[in-house]
This record gives structure tokens, C-alpha cells and sequence, in this order.
């Protein structure tokens, strides 16, 4: 519990954010509060946030998917429409389910994928980041899961060819191009592999649709976002690969993902 309870001193953080251009101004300072252990550490805080880095690189964690997840400097925020990928992954995960995490960033996915279905799941996660391969391996040290450094399949141990139930992968799908119209807090303070897509925002994708086959198990499926606009391509890439796509939306969260399935018998 904080230290800091009077409402005067939250009112002036939130003044201070809100002045900053934060528009949780409010809730960001009741969490800053309650993160900081002193007032000089409050005062840290407080100017790196209206500085302009992201909440949760400031605190060290984010809530998502009902936990909370650390989340060090650099590291990929997972953003709260993610949510719906897990609660779509959650209904083709059966017990004991091998789950792989690709680009797992901070593993957030996994994270909250096995605390979604509640029944034990084996869980390997890779990425190419040593700071988000280090938050992933906090973040899943609970659930037993397994955490590799590397690009992609590369680093996954060679048993696990054909036995993938599911696979998240939450590649980066943001047009090089587009990069520069991003947020600064994400354009400047999270990593740039985690966002860049390449020249139409699918590269990583196709590379992953490529190899996925040999991965999966008969019957399972590679679960990834990406944007309205794009999916009609990004249908059409897992299609190429072999794969039966389905797309799903969420509108409340403005989400929209693409479940793609090795056939069975294949």
C-alpha cells in the first residue's frame, strides 16, 4: 500500500500528467502512487512519465488479461486488445495443450492464456529481445514455461516439430512507413522489431505462415492480429501456407484476429 494518501498530492501528479497530455491523468496517478516507496521516487516517476514514457515501462508492469505483468524498459507493452487473441486461443486449448509463444515480448500472451483456461498447458516462448526474453521468463517461470532467445522457430527445441496444439503470434504488422506516425510512446520507447512489419507490415507474418506447418500438430492453430485493413492479405498469406483461416473481431476492443489451422490427415 502507498505511502502517499493525501488527495492534494494526487490531485498535483494528476495535474502535472494531465498538462502533459495524459488522458488518464487521474488513474495514472493513483498508480504511481501507489508504486512509489518515496517521494523522491514518486518525483522520478512523475517527470518520467510527463516526459513521455510509457506508464508501465515507469511502474515495471501492466495489467493485462487479469494479471499483472512485468514489463522492463524497451520491452513491448502488451496492449489491452491482445486480450481477445487469448480469449480466442483460450477455447482451442485443451488440457495439457503445448502452447508456443512467438515474439512473446514481455509473454504476456502465454501468461494469460494459462491463466485463462485454468488447466495445466506445457508453454515454450521465444523472441529475438534479451530484455523481453528476460521479462518473459519472469512472467512464465509460474506456469513452468520454457523461454528461448532467437528469430522466430530458430532457437525452439527440434522435439517440438509437429506437436504445437497452439501457437501465438503476436508479430510485428505496422508498415515500415507507417512507423513514424506511431505514438512516441511506442515509436521511441518500445523496440522497434516489435513493431515494424515490413514494407506492407506482413513480412514477419509470412515467414512464420512458411514454417507453421511443420510445427503444428494435426488439428492445431496459429493465432495472430493484425489490422482491418490488412487481413484480407493476411488471409490469403496463411492460406498460401496450407492452412484453413478463419478472421474474428471484437468491436469492443477493436480487435481482429486470424486463427489459422493445420488440417488434419496433413
Amino acid at each position: 500500500m502507498s505511502v502517499f494518501s493525501s488527495a492534494l498530492l494526487r490531485s498535483s501528479v494528476a495535474t502535472r500528467l494531465r498538462a502533459a497530455g495524459c488522458v488518464f491523468a487521474e488513474d495514472e496517478a493513483r498508480i504511481l502512487l501507489d508504486a512509489a516507496a518515496t517521494p523522491a521516487d514518486l518525483a522520478v516517476m512523475v517527470r518520467s512519465r510527463a516526459a513521455g514514457r510509457p506508464l508501465e515501462h515507469v511502474v515495471g508492469w501492466a495489467e493485462f488479461g487479469g494479471l499483472r505483468v512485468a514489463v522492463d524498459p524497451g520491452v513491448f507493452v502488451p496492449r489491452r486488445r491482445s486480450e481477445f487473441l487469448v480469449e480466442t486461443a483460450a477455447g482451442l486449448t485443451p488440457e495439457g495443450a503445448l502452447v508456443v509463444d512467438l515474439c512473446c515480448g514481455s509473454g504476456a500472451l502465454a501468461a494469460a492464456l494459462a491463466a485463462s483456461v485454468g488447466r495445466p498447458v506445457e508453454v515454450y516462448a521465444a523472441d529475438v529481445d534479451e530484455a523481453a526474453v528476460g521479462c518473459a521468463r519472469r512472467n512464465l517461470a509460474g506456469v513452468g514455461g520454457r523461454v528461448f532467445r532467437g528469430d522466430l522457430f530458430e532457437p525452439l527445441p527440434g522435439a517440438l516439430r509437429g506437436r504445437v496444439d497452439v501457437l501465438l503470434a503476436n508479430v510485428p504488422y505496422v508498415p515500415t512507413a507507417d512507423i513514424e506516425l506511431l505514438p512516441a510512446e511506442a515509436r521511441v520507447h518500445e523496440a522497434r522489431p516489435a513493431l515494424d512489419g515490413g514494407a506492407d507490415g506482413l513480412d514477419v507474418l509470412r515467414r512464420v505462415a512458411g514454417e507453421a506447418p511443420q510445427w503444428l500438430a494435426p488439428g492445431g492453430s496459429l493465432l495472430f492480429e493484425t489490422s482491418e485493413r490488412q487481413a484480407p492479405a493476411a488471409l490469403a498469406v496463411v492460406g498460401s501456407a496450407g492452412l484453413d483461416a478463419a478472421l474474428s473481431w471484437c468491436e469492443d476492443l477493436d480487435a481482429t484476429v486470424v486463427t489459422a489451422t493445420r488440417r488434419r490427415g496433413r
